[in-house]
């Protein structure tokens, strides 16, 4: 009796480690996935601001250049 009592926890407890083992591959994955998509929305990111700062410089050195309206 104590040993099928033994056996049966001993079989109850694997279970529960292949379980978390299961659950502990998912969420790595699942992390993985993540930090891979952080990744490439952060080099997007950098991208557009380069694209923004040179919009601005671009803007700021020929409105440097434009001739005064006719009126003056």
């Amino acid at each position: 009796m104590i040993a099928e009592s033994t056996e049966s926890r001993i079989v109850a407890l694997e279970e529960k480690i292949a379980y978390q083992e299961q659950v502990i591959e998912d969420l790595n994955a699942a992390v993985t996935d993540q930090w891979k998509e952080i990744d490439t929305l952060k080099r997007l990111v950098a991208n557009l601001l380069d694209e923004v700062k040179e919009m601005e410089l671009a803007a700021r050195a020929t409105a440097g250049r434009e001739p005064p309206p006719p009126h003056y």
